[in-house]
């Protein structure tokens, strides 16, 4: 069902008096002259800045839903974003349901995302920054990184040129990195020193030479708004040589560096920085961690987990002071709008919306628009093919009879079907799917394109691997996946969701130690022996030369088998038994 504007606010009135989104924008803070405008937003302050993150390459609306498992342990256990589904909703006052409760949650899914449409795109995203930037002077647009690749056939073709002239074109002010660093150092230092020279700042104060300790970036930089000197710090993601290949970046070393950050939130305010704000892809509860031991940051504008979080986390500081934790979602979702009142020498009130892009709402910016469809319909030559992009990605492969989506802790049905042709492909007994947060939604009845499978796995090391491993090497991968996403210091974990698994049952208690997480693992009805080999397939090796490469590439091996079957069913979806969490706000059944 596709509604035009004038219709959509028909109905957003209309749900407003039945009581349903309209007091939730209320509790939210929305201060709209128009109740039939979610986007109707009038400043608060002098100091304003505009942030989105993670969107993954994605320049066109998508379907996304919110994830059902977010679980968070020990201190996080409870605690915003660790929040899913009616447990978000109560937490903030959001009525469901409403265009809210289907913007932050995965509430009724399938029958709200027909009824309110696609979200993001970066058209819409532009008119949405030039309204909300022609009430506030001055204010600044931070990209929170994860924008060039991960999820994209257009960025992996044109080695992320897409992305950075809609950057460009959107006027982002400042932003900083993690999946950008896939396309290699030298690609990196030419789009810094060609592309965004005079008009994009990339900062990282946590990013250094390996042999001098050398900063590679710029750590912060100082900007006037409304006469009050705003300072905006840079930090990318600080486990990029692990979680990604290091020998794309062999002379960089990453890093929280909270000893450092502290020194660079000090030399920021000894230049005059009034305001200090972040911009961070730490992933949430690291950024509250963070904000708990580095005293002087004002405002954490974050990233990387892809947690869409309505209002802001206060999290006291070393020293008493208050830091505003936030965090934008992903695949252009959002839009996270702050706004400071500065007076006397502080922050004396603040204004935060974390608003939803819905395509349906928002008229396409006609220049964004000309300029996605110019990038999408051109040729290009990739891996020896030479193809027009847009007839590529519009390829019909299958048709989807259920819901395919990959955002969640343990595993999506989108993970699920990748998994299941890995193991049918090449022959295995176990598929091993990279935890990834990014890939975009198909609902039921919908083709399954091209398009749809360069969303899930568009990345620049796609190799496919086939290998023998023991049961007790499995147990072994399957607990250190566990402890980088379950460790009860936010510090060490490394960012991402469980690996997900194809053919292999599995418990998972997220409360205990490593080592002592998994159990019950068996397949085909019999237990894993930890001394028996098993033949295991895989994608996305860090490794500059994968063990056991089939030569093939990932996308090719999801193609072939939709081709084989042209439909896909999933009824029943391959997620671990979990234990130790009975009650966790983070979890909630389908």
């Amino acid at each position: 069902m596709n509604l035009s504007r004038r219709e959509f606010l028909q109905i957003l009135a209309a749900a407003g008096v039945a009581g349903f989104s309209l007091p939730a924008c209320a509790r939210l803070g929305a201060a709209s002259k128009n109740p039939g405008d979610p986007y109707e937003l009038p400043p608060k302050g002098n100091v304003s800045i505009l942030h989105y993150t993670d969107c993954h390459g994605q320049l066109l609306p998508v379907y996304f839903r919110e994830p059902h498992v977010n679980l968070g342990v020990a201190d996080m256990n409870g605690r915003p974003p660790h929040l899913v589904g009616k447990n978000l909703l109560e937490h903030y006052g959001i009525d469901h349901p409403g265009l809210l409760s289907h913007a932050y949650t995965y509430l009724d899914y399938v029958k709200l995302a027909e009824h309110y449409g696609r979200v993001g795109g970066f058209a819409h995203l532009a008119t949405l920054v030039k309204k909300i930037r022609d009430q506030r002077p001055g204010a600044l647009l931070l990209d929170g990184g994860d924008t060039w690749g991960g999820g994209s056939g257009t960025g992996l073709w044109t080695n992320a040129q897409d992305m950075v002239d809609a950057q460009l074109k959107l006027g982002v002010d400042i932003m900083t990195g993690h999946w950008e660093y896939t396309f290699g150092a030298d690609r990196v230092r030419e789009i810094l020193e060609n592309d965004f020279a005079g008009h994009i700042e990339f900062l990282a104060q946590n990013v250094v030479d390996v042999d001098w300790g050398d900063r590679i970036f710029k750590p912060y930089t100082i900007r006037e708004m409304n006469g009050v000197n705003v300072a905006v710090i840079g930090q990318a993601f600080p486990y990029t040589p692990i979680a990604n290949p290091r020998h794309m970046i062999p002379e960089w070393s990453f890093g929280i560096r909270q000893r450092e950050m502290q020194d660079t939130v000090n030399d920021a305010r000894a230049e005059g920085a009034e305001v200090v704000i972040l911009l961070s892809h730490n992933g949430m509860d690291v950024d509250i961690k963070l904000a708990q031991v580095v005293d002087g940051i004002d405002a954490i504008m974050g990233g990387h987990t892809h947690d869409a979080v309505p209002a802001p986390l206060e999290v006291k500081g070393p020293e008493g002071g208050i830091c505003l934790v936030t965090n934008g979602g992903s695949n252009g979702k959002f839009l996270g709008v702050l706004d400071l009142n500065f007076r006397d020498g502080r922050i004396r009130d603040y204004q935060y919306r974390l608003l939803p892009v819905f395509a349906n709402l928002i008229e396409p910016d006609p220049d964004m628009a000309r300029y996605i469809e110019q990038v999408r319909d051109q040729e290009v030559t990739f891996d020896g093919q030479t193809f027009n992009m847009k007839d590529r990605l519009s390829e019909e492969l299958a048709v989807s009879e259920d819901l395919l989506y990959r955002r969640g802790n343990f595993n999506g049905t989108f993970d699920q079907l990748i998994c299941d042709a890995l193991m049918e492909q090449v022959d295995a007994e176990i598929a091993f799917s990279p935890g990834f947060r990014w890939g975009t939604t198909v609902l039921p009845g919908m083709p399954i394109t091209f398009e749809h499978i360069m969303d899930q796995t568009g990345l620049t090391y796609p190799a496919v691997t086939r290998n023998e491993m023991s049961g007790a090497m499995i147990k072994e991968i399957l607990e250190d996946v566990a402890d980088n996403l379950y460790n009860a210091d936010p510090f060490y974990q490394q960012g991402g969701d469980m690996v997900r698994v194809g053919g292999l049952k599995y418990s998972i208690d997220p409360t205990r130690s490593i080592g002592e997480r998994i159990a019950d693992m068996e397949l085909n009805g019999k237990p894993i022996d930890p001394n028996q080999n098993y033949v295991v397939a895989g994608w996305a090796s860090v490794q500059e030369q994968p063990a056991g490469d089939t030569g093939r590439k990932i996308w090719d091996v999801v193609t072939d088998h939709l081709r084989d079957h042209e439909t896909v069913s999933i009824s029943e979806l391959n997620e671990p038994k979990l234990r130790g969490v009975e009650g966790n706000p983070g979890l909630s059944s389908v």
